[in-house]
């Protein structure tokens, strides 16, 4: 975890990436359905778009809102696998590895309770 905290602490440095927030309809997703199932949800969607060697739409396959998992992609640069080597050095052009998913999860859950332990703010 520690590893983790301090990656996401130089990414969430970054000015693009320090506007991501847990805001609105997110928030109440995650406060309402609890962190285990938004880390359930965290896997279908990675496996999904962002596990395959070459992901459909690639760069383009996240929204920016519409899910907590989401906003986190965004906010932790895992949201298309240019991001994902760039910031987490995993190399492009081949599937992911269970490990790398897992990691992937990893800091999608533990942005988001950094995000729960912040103040509510509306918007």
């Amino acid at each position: 975890m520690c590893d983790i905290d301090g990656r996401l602490d130089t990414i969430t440095r970054h000015p693009f990436r320090a506007k991501f927030h847990l805001r609105g309809r997110e928030r109440a997703m995650v406060e309402m359905r609890g962190l285990t199932t938004i880390r359930t949800h965290a896997r279908e969607l990675i496996g999904k778009r962002l596990a395959p060697a070459e992901p459909y739409k690639d760069g383009r396959q996240t929204p920016y809102r519409g899910h907590p998992v989401f906003v986190a992609q965004h906010a932790t640069a895992t949201c298309c696998r240019t991001c994902l080597q760039r910031w987490h050095d995993i190399p492009k052009g081949r599937e992911l590895t269970a490990g790398e998913r897992a990691y992937v999860v990893d800091v999608i859950a533990r942005w988001i309770t950094r995000e729960l332990e912040r103040p509510s703010q509306r918007r």
